[in-house]
Parts: C-alpha cells; sequence; structure tokens
C-alpha cells in the first residue's frame, strides 16, 4: 500500500512540476522575443541551450558512474563503440533543432495565449505518432480529450484572429506565420519524442546518456543552423549579441 502511494505521489508531483515548467517556458520565450533592447538571436539560443543540457547531463552522469575515467570509459562504450546507434540518434537530435528555432518563430508572432495553447497540439501529435510508431491502443475517453484539446485550439484561434494585438512589436508579427511554426513544431515535437521513446525501451542505456548523446549530435545541427541562418549577424554583431 505504501509503494502505490508513493507512487501515485511521485505522478502527481510529476504532473504539476511538468505543467509548471511548460508554462513558464512558453511565457518565458514570447517575453524573450517580445521585449524591448536588443534581441538576440533565436539560432545561438538554441545552440546555448543544447550546450547547457550537455554540461548538465554529463555531470548527472559523472556523479552516477562515480569519477572522470569512469565517465570517459562510459562515453567511449556507448558512442564511438556503438556508431549504428549513435547514428540513429541523430535522427531526433536534427529534429529537436528545428523543432526549437521553430518555437522561435511561433513566440515572436503570437501572443502568449495563443502560443501556449496552439502548442499544446503536441499532446495530439505525440499520440498518433505513438499509435502508428508504437502500435499503443488509445481508450474512447483519451481520443475524446484530444479531440476536446484540437476544439479548444481552434477557438482560442477563432477568438484571436478578431483581436488587436497591443505589443511592441505588432506591425511585425504574422499570426498565420506563427501558427504554421506552432504546428509544424508539434508534429516534429511528437515524432521525436515516441522515436526517442521507442529508442529509450530498446536499449539498456540511461535516459541521461541518451540525452548527453542527442545534445552531442545537436550541437553540430545547430552550429550549421548558426551558420546558415544567421553567419552575417553573428559576424557583425557577435555571438551573444543581446544577451544580458
Amino acid at each position: 500500500m505504501k509503494s502505490n502511494s508513493g507512487s501515485n505521489t511521485l505522478k502527481y508531483v510529476s504532473l504539476v512540476t511538468l505543467t509548471v515548467q511548460n508554462a513558464l517556458l512558453g511565457l518565458s520565450m514570447r517575453y524573450a522575443r517580445t521585449r524591448d533592447g536588443d534581441m538576440f538571436l533565436s539560432s545561438t539560443a538554441v545552440l546555448m541551450s543544447e550546450i547547457v543540457k550537455l554540461g548538465t547531463c554529463l555531470a548527472i552522469v559523472y556523479i552516477q558512474t562515480g569519477g572522470l575515467q569512469q565517465l570517459l570509459e562510459t562515453l567511449r562504450d556507448t558512442i564511438i563503440r556503438q556508431p549504428v546507434d549513435t547514428f540513429k540518434i541523430c535522427v531526433p537530435s536534427l529534429v529537436y533543432i528545428i523543432q526549437n528555432n521553430l518555437l522561435y518563430v511561433s513566440a515572436s508572432h503570437l501572443d502568449a495565449a495563443t502560443y501556449q495553447v496552439t502548442y499544446q497540439l503536441k499532446i495530439l501529435t505525440t499520440a498518433m505518432f505513438a499509435v502508428i510508431i508504437l502500435k499503443k491502443q488509445l481508450l474512447r475517453t483519451q481520443w475524446f480529450s484530444l479531440l476536446t484539446l484540437v476544439l479548444g485550439v481552434v477557438l482560442v484561434q477563432l477568438a484571436q484572429s478578431s483581436e488587436h494585438i497591443s505589443s511592441t512589436n505588432a506591425s511585425q508579427q504574422n499570426k498565420l506565420l506563427g501558427f504554421s511554426a506552432a504546428l509544424s513544431a508539434c508534429c516534429l515535437s511528437g515524432f521525436a519524442g515516441i522515436y526517442f521513446e521507442k529508442m529509450l525501451k530498446g536499449s539498456d542505456i540511461s535516459v541521461w546518456m541518451r540525452n548527453v548523446q542527442l545534445s552531442l549530435c545537436s550541437i553540430p545541427f545547430g552550429l550549421l543552423t548558426c551558420f546558415i541562418t544567421d553567419s552575417a549577424a553573428i559576424h557583425e554583431k557577435g555571438f551573444f549579441f543581446g544577451y544580458d
């Protein structure tokens, strides 16, 4: 009984934590893209997030393995000695880089409420890919909940379409572009999440080590994105232009 009670408590704590984290992510990203002052380059922000994630996960793996030598051995055994597995992880790495860049586009062109609600369509896309890739069966109540989610997003879009945007950069906003970017990010998020879940279930590699693999593969893609989209701006203003 105590075990079941502890498990249920952990589930609710995880639910609340994820809810708060998702809400804060959307609001902070929206604020960062609409505030006054010099605007940072979104491609550099995506790259920096991967670098921070890599450092965090390496620190956790370091603690788990018990030392630097053990960490290096784990990295060698997991990444270098399993090239096929490492190549497979490049797929979600590339998808996540594209998705995160699209989220910045969406946050720049949608108000906070619309952005937050629209991005919740990732729940629908994740469920669809779970059915297609993992062959999961959804209950009728789950399908009904997904339908309700879609209707909610549609109603928010209809309500916002007749309202005037009052933010400082309203003249630069394109709602169609923002919604398209958010919708594309939802599809990519659903695919990458289920693909990553399948890889986690198909091996004995820890989730922290998997995230190290993801970041190591994502960083080159992030650098390539910076070069393709913002190389001129980075050369002129600097990589950390707009950071504070």
